[in-house]
């Protein structure tokens, strides 16, 4: 974390090995970069993410996530109605209160 920094937390655009939507995953191959939710927060680094979040369904990845000195969470991503989305922004709210310093 950057001292003096809030912490940032990150959310991967990636659900089970498919973006969620766009093209991310041809953007990540033309930068070699595995279409996952673990390599694209490797991709991104520990200089930039305090903590990421990660669908449920990759909750597989999450120690790999954190052996990169990442805090990481599984919890639902897909943003399908209100609700879902409140509860994804709370899960990210909850994730930077936990590394503040």
């Amino acid at each position: 974390m950057i001292a003096g920094a809030a912490p940032v937390v990150g959310l991967s655009p990636i659900i089970g090995a498919a973006p969620v939507r766009g093209m991310a995953d041809k953007v990540l191959a033309a930068v070699g970069v595995e279409t996952s939710a673990a390599a694209v927060a490797g991709y991104h680094g520990a200089d930039l993410l305090d903590g990421w979040l990660i669908d449920e369904s990759d909750a597989e990845q999450v120690e790999q996530v954190e052996a990169l000195g990442i805090r990481c969470r599984a919890v639902p991503l897909l943003m399908q109605d209100v609700d879902a989305t409140a509860a994804m922004v709370k899960a990210a709210l909850d994730l930077a209160a936990e590394l503040k310093p």
